[in-house]
């Protein structure tokens, strides 16, 4: 049966998905999925999971006219008996979830107000500290669900008040505060460096300085964000702010690792042809991948597309970070040939190790935000989720500082560099095989 991978790939996405549970409201349309994951969340002993149904319709076929009520409902999962439930659906491809001992049940739609209203509406308490998963399981063979859902999750604070953040990501917007004021004192610092060396002052710099501030309003609008979240369930309209921020500092930050690998405005005027090309298979796939994320973040894995929004993004990320290393390793060889006929060996090998070193940072940084965080976000403990947060904010403020620090506009730096007594020294070291990639 075709039940078995489906139910498996939405247990795998299940795995992977958002732990952050705003208040949402959802319309599900004529669905014929065996099973629904709604949400993932963290429970502290104080949990609690508010199911609104409504509008329910069960259209069944001509060879199932009355379809069991009882086949039909929500339950909750924990990751523990996740390989319990996956046990038993291989074991039995007629195997219904709502039958298995490992589920903690919630409603069936036998729990239902008579027709027309076909509503339901209660909230139970999880007392068990873990993360659940959120699920509705359609057992009823050839039968299309459609109704309105709205679901609150959330945990108790000791003083009443809820708290709409999984138990790992409640300490977000503290965080993105934090990193939010150090970009903001490191942009501060940017404009005394710029101001007090303006004769070295590039327009990469002023792009830089850009960046720098579209990092920070992006924090502070993520900070909002969570907050809002957190105690009110909704994000108050911080959500569209962040998502306009994040694109434009992603565009900007992708442009500046492109521009300094070219060498643009400090070591020539111009793009080449090839250059301008990245930037424009760069740029419009950000565009791509930022409405990938709109939709991923926006939206939940209850979407039937949900799944090929997140391979979209995936894909397109990692087509874009490779996009990026060419232009560093163009530069790098345009060096080394240059460096065999201009005669300024010590300038070119200053240029090049500068170049290598740049190199080995954006790689290093990429692998670093794309798979180490990956690996913490999914070995992590779900209490400790915002640990992976702190990671790649943390990995992002170090790079940025480096590579600040690396192309810092200053009157006497390695790209100006001229030591004669050095010349002799550098020859030697450029016909070394230390630069090939």
């Amino acid at each position: 049966m075709t039940k078995i991978p489906f139910i498996l790939l939405l247990f795998l996405v299940s795995l992977l998905s958002s732990t952050t549970a705003e208040i949402k409201t959802l319309t599900i349309t004529s669905d014929s999925r065996p099973m629904i994951l709604f949400e993932k969340f963290g429970f502290t002993h104080t949990g609690h999971v508010a199911i609104a149904v409504s509008s329910v319709l069960v259209s069944a076929s001509a060879n199932a006219p009355n379809p069991d009520a009882s086949r039909l409902g929500f339950f909750l999962l924990s990751e523990e008996s996740l390989l319990q439930v996956l046990i038993e659906i291989q074991q039995n491809p007629h195997f219904c979830v709502l039958d298995s001992h490992y589920i903690q049940h919630l409603f069936t739609f036998s729990d239902l107000s008579p027709p027309p209203l076909s509503s339901f509406n209660r909230s139970y308490p999880v007392s068990s500290p873990n993360e659940y998963s959120l699920f509705f399981s359609n057992c009823a063979p050839e039968t299309r669900v459609s109704m309105n859902v709205r679901t609150e999750i959330y945990n108790l604070e000791p003083d009443g008040s809820k708290d709409f953040l999984s138990a790992g990501l409640t300490q977000l917007p503290s965080l993105y505060t934090f990193f939010s004021i150090l970009y903001l004192g490191f942009l501060g610092y940017w404009v005394y460096v710029c101001y007090t060396n303006k004769r070295s002052v590039h327009r990469i710099h002023l792009l830089m300085a850009g960046l720098l501030l579209f990092k920070a309003l992006n924090l502070i609008c993520a900070a909002e964000d969570k907050h809002y979240v957190k105690v009110s369930g909704t994000p108050h309209g911080w959500d569209v702010l962040f998502y306009i921020f994040q694109f434009i500092r992603v565009v900007l930050l992708f442009t500046v690792i492109v521009l300094i690998g070219t060498g643009w405005s400090f070591l020539k005027p111009f793009l080449q042809e090839r250059e301008k090309k990245v930037l424009m298979i760069v740029i419009p796939l950000q565009v791509l991948a930022n409405i990938a994320s709109v939709v991923i973040g926006e939206t939940g894995p209850f979407i039937k597309d949900w799944v090929t929004w997140n391979q979209v993004f995936l894909l397109v990320d990692i087509i874009c970070c490779c996009a990026i290393i060419f232009p560093i390793v163009w530069s790098i060889r345009s060096l080394r040939e240059t460096s065999k006929t201009d005669g300024k060996a010590a300038r070119n090998l200053a240029k090049l190790t500068l170049f290598r070193q740049f190199y080995i940072v954006v790689i290093g940084y990429l692998y670093f935000t794309r798979i180490v965080v990956f690996a913490l976000r999914t070995i992590a403990a779900y209490k400790y989720q915002w640990v992976s947060n702190a990671a790649e904010e943390t990995a992002s403020l170090a790079f940025y500082l480096v590579i600040f620090y690396m192309f810092r506009p200053v009157e006497k730096n390695e790209y100006f560099i001229l030591d004669d007594e050095d010349e002799e020294a550098a020859e030697l070291a450029l016909k070394d095989e230390e630069f090939e990639l």
